[in-house]
């Protein structure tokens, strides 16, 4: 039977305002008008990359085939396909008629248990209700900071450093203190100055290793040093390691929770990069708290912040078994080969350039270039450097100041060999035609 319960209230409220003329004149003396506006949030929402890179007004040079060095995607030229095992997987999930409905926020229970089971160890180890399945490790970093961090309370990211953090944590009315990283330490975090940025409002430190764009990986005892600035300040660490494991062969990747049991830490990962299938949009949040100072309120916290979505991809979910058990270690073995190859190659052909001082990587894809900008008199800053660098050579890289860090440019290494054999050679033409000898050292010029 049909429960009219709520009826009377809703005919008073006609009656109401049929029967009183000033609530009657109220509503008639409103003037109607269109008065659609953009939200706060969405105002405060800015993407220094975008802005940037939208702004430069350059053509190419037509006589040259463009070679863009700016894209983070593998899957860009073609030469980095995933393995064939991680398509079959999707297929298999597809084909099955299984993965097609609504799932838990979370994700799967059973893919849930797979990424857990993918990267538990003795000295972090993991459950199913450990792991928040997110669509892509963009979307675990909104997560994340959305259940730390409320209006006014700040945050701690890394100077250069992926330009997302800032642009999640703005748009949300949270403030963004910048940490400095060292190029002459191999982009080592500058831990004292870290250390003086927190306060009574600061609520999470963000620790990117391996890094974009630095492409540098951090020591065991660095990271060891981080992690005791954050327990002796009781700051809890947002660990962005979706590059994490891909560190060429003279670097060694620790995932932080590795490494304490006292500092809780929510790491943020995916199949993005490692995996190079980054349109797939599938991430995770590990929950590192074995000392249970996150407790049931932010595990909660980030379940109730996932339902806004619904979760990632369910034909990804369930082909995730089988991409991480059955991927091969000669495909990650191939692409790190080659990544490595590749950042030897450039870093190699950009040292031997005047003016041009690149920092070695030790892993993820990129490559940072510093620009000795008094030898280039005619541009301004690294933004001017790389708009002409477009219009003379049609090579593309990222500006630094998109990273906070001007007179930098970074380098994406993973075009084919020829086109950064060619890149590299465009560059050196470019920076020799515009290098001037900096006042009082002609003698270095000279040599």
């Amino acid at each position: 039977m049909q429960d009219h319960g709520s009826l009377p209230s809703v005919l008073d409220v006609h009656v109401n305002i049929t029967g009183r003329s000033s609530v009657l004149g109220k509503v008639k003396s409103r003037k109607a008008r269109w008065s659609v506006r953009p939200s706060d949030m969405s105002n405060k929402t800015f993407n220094p990359i975008r802005a940037i890179v939208d702004n430069m007004k350059v053509k190419p040079n037509p006589n040259k085939t463009m070679i863009a060095l700016s894209i983070g995607d593998p899957t860009v030229f073609g030469n980095l396909p995933t393995d064939p095992e991680v398509t079959q997987a999707i297929k298999d999930a597809l084909d099955s008629g299984k993965f097609n409905g609504y799932v838990p926020s979370i994700g799967y229970l059973s893919s849930r248990e797979e990424v857990a089971s993918y990267y538990h160890c003795p000295e972090a180890p993991l459950e199913a209700k450990d792991v928040i399945l997110t669509s892509g490790c963009s979307q675990a970093i909104e997560l994340c900071l959305a259940v730390l961090a409320n209006p006014g309370q700040n945050i701690l990211v890394p100077r250069p450093g992926f330009s997302l953090y800032r642009t999640l944590a703005e748009s949300m009315g949270i403030e963004v203190k910048l940490y400095n990283l060292l190029p002459e330490k191999n982009w080592e975090i500058d831990l004292k100055q870290l250390e003086s940025l927190i306060d009574e409002k600061t609520v999470c430190l963000i620790v990117n290793n391996p890094s974009n764009p630095c492409g540098s990986v951090f020591s065991r005892r660095h990271l060891q040093k981080i992690l005791a600035v954050a327990a002796r300040q009781c700051v809890p660490i947002l660990a962005d390691e979706i590059y994490g494991d891909m560190v060429f062969s003279d670097s060694k990747f620790e995932p932080l929770a590795t490494l304490s049991s006292n500092v809780p830490i929510l790491s943020c990962g995916g199949l993005a990069k490692r995996w190079l299938v980054p349109g797939w949009r599938m991430g995770w949040i590990l929950i590192h708290d074995r000392r249970d100072i996150f407790g049931n309120e932010i595990r909660d916290g980030l379940t109730k912040l996932s339902q806004r979505i619904l979760g990632p991809c369910t034909l990804v979910q369930g082909a995730l078994k089988s991409i991480l058990c059955r991927t091969p270690q000669e495909f990650y073995h191939n692409t790190l080969s080659f990544l490595k190859s590749n950042a030897d190659l450039c870093y190699g052909a950009l040292a031997a350039i005047p003016g041009l001082r690149p920092i070695r990587p030790s892993g993820a894809m990129y490559l940072m270039v510093g620009i000795e900008m008094e030898h280039f008199p005619e541009f301004e800053n690294d933004v001017e450097f790389t708009e002409r660098l477009v219009a003379e050579q049609s090579v593309h890289c990222l500006p630094a100041t998109c990273f906070e860090y001007p007179n930098f440019f970074r380098v994406v290494i993973t075009v084919p060999e020829v086109m950064m054999l060619e890149a590299c050679s465009r560059i050196q033409e470019f920076c020799e035609q515009h290098y001037h000898c900096a006042e009082g050292s002609q003698e270095e010029c000279d040599k």
